[in-house]
């Protein structure tokens, strides 16, 4: 088994900046890309233990990425974590049943993130 990794999709840079050093933190190797469309790609291509997953992305929303992945069998299996600013029980509830495990909503701790990173990547994947 190779280290933990992670996708991170972020338009913000200074947002992907911050959660890549969180991630790094806890000891994961991160990847971030700027653009949903991009996000497809880096995806499919690492296939990272668990995504940080922005929801307000140009070209391709976060829920379209997640609508995407759950369409492809090699990957599906990975745990999706939502970090938006869109607050509302409604965007949550889109989110959750888009297939997200957590939505965490911004400013996010490093203690919420930790405590939902550690949560998803601490089942196996064979479901």
């Amino acid at each position: 088994m190779g280290a933990k990794s992670v996708v991170i999709v972020e338009d913000e840079p200074e947002t992907a900046d911050m959660l890549v050093e969180m991630m790094r933190l806890i000891g994961f190797q991160t990847y971030a890309c700027l653009t949903g469309l991009k996000a497809v790609d880096l995806i499919a291509e690492k296939k990272p233990s668990t995504i940080l997953l922005d929801q307000m992305m140009p070209e391709l929303s976060g829920l379209d990425v997640l609508q995407s992945l759950r369409l492809d069998p090699s990957l599906r299996h990975i745990p999706v974590i939502i970090v938006s600013a869109k607050s509302l029980p409604a965007d949550m509830k889109r989110g959750l049943e888009a297939g997200a495990a957590y939505y965490l909503t911004k400013p996010v701790s490093f203690a919420d993130l930790k405590s939902a990173v550690e949560a998803v990547t601490s089942y196996s994947p064979e479901n």
